[in-house]
């Protein structure tokens, strides 16, 4: 159904409940196993990817509801006048389009598309006792932006800037190294992972990141240390190539803050509808 919507002309309410439906059956359907545990966590960031692109599945309705301003003027008053995202692009651009930074620096944006995923697995492969935890919690950084998105659609800075809203050019840096690295192949890569330009606020990309940071902590100093070096790293890169204001990567961190202090009073919560499930499961597999 969630593959099909857009020539079925399925809605998002039941496209929503579909791809929903899909860990709590699996849950109840098959006993516990890592293998399952690690397809639940697929299956939930599958509901996310889909999810997240569904106000663009009308664009015109999304762009009436877009915005577009108030990022840039918390963004120009942090920058003191100028935006982070032209200021260093303008300090850095004697490199050279196509330099060694602007290639690093996606390939470290493009390394999130795993960084995120593979953290969890990797929990649930050396440390299972705490994957069920960093599971929820990194779920619900993508839940809690995902909803963000639908309430707030907010325009990123190489869009605002492509579109005259901002008063100094935002490159988007990472298109550029995408086009001269990836050739032809480039058009696909890009349009499978651009479903949403307007998804947006908070970034997801340095929220998840972080999460994770946090979650490695939990594990071990050296896999700590290593998350918030990727994490602080990735940030820099997100304003630098032009995809995210400062704005949004505060809201992400927050967001990250709000799951993390709202775990303690709702794991009973989550605990009882855990074994509310595994009853339904022991049914199912009689």
């Amino acid at each position: 159904m969630p593959l099909a919507r857009k020539r079925r002309r399925i809605g998002p309410a039941l496209t929503t409940a579909a791809v929903a439906a899909g860990p709590p059956a699996l849950a109840v359907l098959r006993p516990r196993t890592r293998v399952r545990d690690a397809s639940l966590y697929f299956l939930q960031m599958w509901a996310f990817t889909v999810a997240h692109e569904l106000p663009y599945d009308d664009p015109e309705a999304a762009r009436r509801r877009l915005r577009i301003k108030y990022p840039i003027k918390i963004d120009t008053a942090i920058g003191r006048g100028e935006l982070p995202n032209v200021r260093l692009q303008r300090t850095l651009s004697g490199l050279g389009r196509g330099n060694l930074l602007d290639r690093a620096l996606s390939y470290v944006h493009w390394a999130w598309f795993i960084e995120p995923h593979a953290t969890v697995c990797w929990i649930l492969a050396r440390h299972p006792e705490h994957f069920a935890r960093a599971a929820r919690q990194t779920a619900a950084v993508y839940d809690i932006g995902c909803a963000t998105y639908f309430a707030v659609p907010t325009a990123p800075p190489w869009w605002a800037s492509e579109n005259g809203y901002t008063d100094g050019k935002v490159r988007r840096i990472m298109l550029e190294v995408g086009e001269d690295t990836w050739g032809r192949a480039w058009p696909t890569l890009y349009g499978s992972l651009g479903g949403n330009p307007w998804a947006a606020m908070p970034s997801l990309h340095f929220g998840s990141s972080l999460m994770a940071a946090f979650l490695l902590a939990e594990t071990g100093p050296i896999e700590g240390a290593i998350g918030f070096a990727y994490s602080a790293v990735l940030g820099f890169a997100l304003v630098y190539l032009g995809e995210h204001y400062v704005t949004d990567l505060i809201a992400g961190a927050l967001t990250v803050f709000v799951v993390r202090a709202g775990e303690p009073p709702l794991e009973p919560a989550a605990l009882a509808v855990s074994r509310g499930f595994q009853r339904l499961e022991r049914i199912a597999n009689e």
